[in-house]
């Protein structure tokens, strides 16, 4: 096969018309030819830094299918949403699911299962498991070492896990969300060599000078492009760009390849930008990804231009797997594993006992996981304390979805819906079923619509019960990605017509049980502290009096 391109030669900075053949699957030369402006221009594919495919709610395979038509080539992948709910065998089916089609799927060991102590989660990956899945080629680092307190105050669990990632010479992926001084300088001292949760530019800095990568991150719920892109200009050799989180509508619409378009639009350096986009990942995780030399996989893309990105087409091992934004990976036949054991509940089972009308309120920030403690006002009828949506402030519960048990519930500011309920079985980290909402009926209803699916997102508003099924560990379908975004977009557009004011209320709903991110989240076993570790009480005063 031949191909002819302007060559972007990144590493030189040059731009000059080649012709490439491929043989078997790589790079067999790369020859220089008249220039030519009419040519596309030839560059390598790029590269998600640091992504859960189970966030876009597919199977690897459907979310192959989905990336390759942005000029994706490869992920680095952390299968740590699915390890929480079915161990190993969630892990092994990541693996395997991916192995079927032509994509490159960089799979880590999850290191945080479960995540914390502090909910109920479906499975868990021990120091032995650990141990197995380094020794294997095909897990290249230890994914993000999520307790920090554990790492900062060198817990032997967290340090033997650590250590094991070592012995093998595979990176550690960090995450530890606000970390600067030194707490920063003990938590990366133990190992930790990125970070994908810095919100701040101040955060970034300090911890690129203690000599991290920084991951700059612009998911579907959290955004933090715009505060940390500017550092590329300095240290265009220690920023990646990844999505962590992304739903399946915006996977259908682009995916690495409009952060690169965003960054050349602010008038980023396009040599810098591709740097982030499509090498520094190679690098540091040792990838087996073609950068158009000779004896390279054939892994890349034809673009019309360096501004916009438009991807002509797209080739991984030498097969064109995309064409002008039609994927050519074929569905394949996917299995379903699952772990989902609740009962049907009741109405009577959201109801919350007031002890006054004061409460420690959730604030839900657009575009952000971290969530500050604030104080608000709720109602309270025959005793029990309601949602008051004049002030925004909603009542949210998270539900054991592994074993019968009373759901926690506490209040949530900022999700604006004025009727009705919305739901999720895809709830970070444990992915409990995670709902808010108007009042209990309809809370019931939403959680119920997911119980009996056994997993998925819901949405109930008055008569009106809409359901996407997310059969696979009750977070992801193995049904064609397209159809999956498209039924998606139905149910986040009914949650919008419900009052939601937020750009994604399902993902960031999802988000609301991530302990490890501060301040305040509620996890199954109650309101939680994300800054102390430890469980908080909802209500701020002393229980009412006979008098009311």
């Amino acid at each position: 096969m031949q191909i002819l391109g302007q060559f972007v030669d990144i590493p030189n900075r040059e731009i000059y018309a080649v012709s490439i053949n491929i043989l078997n699957g790589k790079i067999a030369k790369l020859t220089k030819i008249e220039a030519d402006s009419s040519l596309p221009y030839l560059m390598p594919g790029f590269i998600d830094a640091h992504v859960h495919v189970e966030s876009s709610m597919l199977v690897p395979s459907e979310f192959a299918r989905l990336a390759v038509v942005h000029g994706t080539v490869a992920t680095v992948s952390d299968p740590h949403e699915i390890a929480n709910v079915c161990g190993m065998e969630g892990v092994e089916y990541m693996i395997n699911n991916g192995n079927q089609v032509p994509f490159k799927f960089y799979f880590g060991a999850p290191s945080c299962v479960p995540a914390t102590p502090f909910e109920t989660a479906g499975g868990e990956i021990n120091a032995a498991d650990i141990e197995n899945l380094m020794s294997r080629p095909e897990i290249h680092y230890l994914a993000e070492m999520m307790n920090w307190p554990g790492t900062v105050n060198r817990d032997k669990l967290v340090m033997e896990k650590i250590k094991i990632s070592k012995k093998y010479g595979k990176p550690i992926d960090g995450h530890a969300p606000g970390l600067k001084g030194v707490l920063a300088e003990k938590y990366v001292s133990a190992g930790p060599s990125t970070d994908h949760e810095c919100f701040t530019a101040d955060e970034a800095l300090g911890k690129l000078k203690l000599g991290m990568k920084i991951a700059i991150r612009e998911g579907s719920a959290a955004k933090n492009f715009e505060a940390l892109i500017d550092m590329i200009d300095e240290y265009p050799e220690m920023i990646m760009f990844c999505s962590d989180d992304k739903h399946p509508d915006n996977l259908a619409v682009s995916h690495i390849n409009e952060l690169a378009a965003r960054a050349v639009a602010k008038g980023k350096d396009v040599f810098h930008v591709l740097q982030a986009a499509c090498l520094n990942p190679i690098a540091h995780y040792s990838l087996n990804v073609g950068q158009l030399r000779k004896g390279d996989p054939a892994d890349f893309i034809l673009v019309k231009d360096l501004k916009d990105f438009k991807v002509i087409s797209t080739y991984i091992d030498g097969e064109k797997v995309a064409e002008n934004g039609k994927t050519l990976i074929k569905p394949i036949k996917n299995e379903i594993i699952n772990n989902f054991n609740t009962s049907i509940k009741k109405p009577e089972d959201f109801q919350l006992k007031a002890n006054g009308t004061k409460v420690r309120v959730i604030e839900a920030l657009d575009g952000q996981l971290i969530t500050p403690e604030i104080k608000g006002e709720i109602l309270i009828k025959d005793g029990f304390a309601e949602s008051n949506p004049a002030e925004d402030i909603l009542k949210i519960t998270v539900v054991n979805r592994y074993e019968d048990a009373p759901p926690a519930i506490a209040f949530i500011k900022n999700f604006g819906l004025k009727t009705g309920a919305i739901a999720s079985s895809v709830g970070h980290d444990s992915h409990n079923i995670i709902a808010v909402g108007i009042d209990d009926e309809s809370i019931c209803k939403a959680v119920n619509l997911i119980i009996a699916a056994k997993g998925g997102v819901s949405a109930v508003s008055g008569e009106q019960e809409e359901i996407l099924p997310l059969p696979v560990g009750g977070i992801m379908s193995a049904s064609d990605g397209y159809e999956v975004a498209a039924a998606y977009t139905c149910i986040d557009r009914l949650a919008k017509e419900m009052g939601a004011t937020l750009n994604s209320p399902f993902m960031t709903l999802s988000f609301m049980a991530l302990l490890v991110i501060p301040d305040l989240k509620l996890s199954d076993k109650g309101l939680f502290n994300g800054q102390r570790f430890e469980f908080e009480e909802v209500f701020l005063e002393s229980p009412m009096t006979d008098s009311g």
